[in-house]
């Protein structure tokens, strides 16, 4: 599904873990992935609130935590700086769709990393 939201359909998600090289490229892909994922399901689900909206945003978090091992397997991981590089996409995604109001924190609460 091509994304209709300009604004993200030009974004390049997680720029700053690509720019690392201490984040394999393969695996950031994957991460990538996820919340252009997530941008697709907004498009399609259209969230009503932002409770709907985080419900979709932790979905997206838990496929996160599905690669922590992978991460760790390619002697990297979810550290500090990609904590924020993430949580700072999730705010754009969300902002981009207009839940302004959604809180940073509770888009990826259920984050392991």
């Amino acid at each position: 599904m091509a994304l209709t939201n300009p604004q993200v359909a030009d974004h390049l998600f997680l720029k700053g873990m690509y720019t690392d090289g201490y984040y394999p490229d393969h695996i950031v892909d994957k991460c990538a992935a996820i919340l252009r994922d997530l941008c697709e399901r907004i498009e399609a689900d259209r969230p009503a609130d932002v409770a709907a909206l985080y419900a979709l945003t932790h979905a997206a978090t838990e496929e996160f935590n599905d690669l922590e091992e992978e991460f760790a397997a390619a002697g990297s991981e979810i550290e500090t700086v990609a904590r924020d590089l993430i949580g700072e996409d999730f705010w754009f995604v969300a902002s981009a769709y207009g839940f302004t109001d959604a809180d940073h924190e509770e888009l990826i609460a259920p984050r392991e990393w």
